[in-house]
């Protein structure tokens, strides 16, 4: 069975780092896509960075610079540092996953991880 695990949230004030982290298990052949979502109360959630198997990477705008998104192939990681935190980064951040396991091709979401960021 394959699942996503998050760490690395808590509570940081603004102008902080934190780094996020999601371990991807289970029988996987191959992940072609990882990437990073946030959700706050009453709100849509939205894509903050993606990361492709090549590498290749894509962010919001409102998170463009302060950002850094990487992944381990090898240990089908993906983490995200996030610096100069900001109060509007507060929100429940998801790991997301494209990949390819026994079942075939699906998607796969972390139970996420509270991030607070206080001014």
């Amino acid at each position: 069975q394959v699942q996503l695990v998050e760490s690395g949230g808590g509570l940081v004030q603004a102008g902080g780092s934190l780094r996020l982290s999601c371990a991807a298990s289970g029988r996987i052949f191959s992940i072609n896509r990882m990437g990073w979502y946030r959700q706050a109360p009453g709100k849509q959630r939205e894509s903050v960075a993606i990361i492709t198997s090549r590498r290749s990477t894509i962010y919001a705008d409102s998170v463009k610079g302060r950002f850094i998104i990487s992944r381990d192939n090898a240990r089908n990681t993906v983490s995200l540092l996030m610096n100069s935190l900001k109060p509007e980064d507060t929100g429940i951040y998801y790991c997301n996953a494209e990949l390819t396991g026994s079942q075939g091709m699906g998607v796969f979401w972390g139970q996420g991880t509270q991030v607070t960021v206080s001014s």
